[in-house]
């Protein structure tokens, strides 16, 4: 069977969920073997098998956590190289697109970024997209070299397929365009209780029509368990952190459920969060662009309905 390689996002070892979707969507094209850059111990690889790493590659340099992007670029060339696979998925972030753009390049390879799907068909991987702003779905297939496919965030749902992996330690020689740029400095991200934007089943987000106050969206987020998104108005007017806009020129998110309240809908936000599963919308002006997207809508004063929804949510898990 035909090896594909997923390069493993982690935190501190553990692997993060856009990772164990990759390892899901590897399954159907072929063997998954996981890359892993830093230092991992046998939990890394538990769950890493626990979700069908048929192999792991470890490359565990000093030099790896030094680094920038780069060390992942020179990881998957030189183990492509030896592994001959049939495709390589990343993760849609900044970092995984930059990653997989170099990568495809000195493979001479094709590249497709932001897949929301992905399936074997004859020939190789076919990809789904959204595209011009979520308007379009398109099918794609990469005609030259390895696939190098970026997938997005809640593409798929994690689905176990328990494994013991093989274990192979890689050393890889980093070149001067690795070593060019160092990290001299760290600072820890403050942790939250919420889920991250771009993982999160459920994004409850604000707009203009909060009139800066958040606390209400905030409620109905952790009421929910979910992550809080913002739209470019909001974050333009200083209410929320700009990274957790939500947009064309934001982050573009894909939740199971997405709830916008005091949107409008304008087309820089729908495009990042048109390919939400479901969509429900607040908003009390009954005209809002944002309704004729939405799966649900509830035509009031989001500082009346989302109070009533949290009291709601409440009240049905007692």
């Amino acid at each position: 069977m035909a090896e594909i390689l997923v390069l493993v996002d982690h935190v501190d070892g553990n692997p993060r969920k856009p990772t164990l979707e990759l390892l899901t969507l590897a399954r159907r094209l072929g063997e998954p073997s996981a890359v892993f850059l830093g230092a991992g111990g046998d939990t890394t690889i538990e769950t890493l098998g626990r979700y069908g790493a048929q192999k792991v590659y470890v490359v565990d340099a000093p030099s790896v956590d030094e680094y920038l992007v780069t060390p992942a670029v020179d990881a998957l060339t030189q183990i492509a190289a030896s592994a001959e696979p049939a495709a390589i998925l990343l993760p849609s972030s900044l970092d995984g697109k930059e990653t997989a753009a170099r990568v495809a390049l000195r493979l001479g390879s094709g590249l497709i970024t932001d897949a929301v799907d992905v399936t074997a068909r004859d020939g190789g991987p076919v990809t789904e997209q959204s595209v011009f702003a979520a308007t379009y779905q398109v099918t794609a297939h990469v005609t030259q070299g390895v696939p190098v496919i970026t997938v997005k965030p809640n593409a798929t749902a994690p689905e176990p397929a328990p494994a013991t992996p093989a274990v192979e330690k890689v050393d890889v020689t980093f070149g001067p365009v690795s070593a060019a740029a160092k990290v001299v400095d760290r600072t820890p991200r403050t942790r939250s209780d919420r889920p991250e934007l771009t993982e999160a089943d459920i994004v409850v987000s604000g707009g203009r029509g909060v009139n800066g106050d958040f606390s209400v969206v905030e409620r109905v987020a952790d009421a929910l368990g979910a992550a809080v998104g913002a739209s470019r108005a909001a974050v333009d007017a200083g209410w929320y952190p700009h990274s957790h806009q939500v947009g064309q020129t934001g982050t573009q998110v894909s939740p199971q459920l997405y709830l916008a309240a005091g949107i409008s809908g304008a087309i820089q936000h729908r495009a990042g969060m048109q390919t939400s599963k479901t969509i429900v919308a607040v908003n009390k002006d009954e005209d809002a662009p944002i309704f004729e997207l939405a799966d649900y809508g509830v035509v009031g004063d989001l500082f009346q309905v989302l109070p009533q929804l949290v009291d709601e949510i409440d009240r049905r898990r007692v």
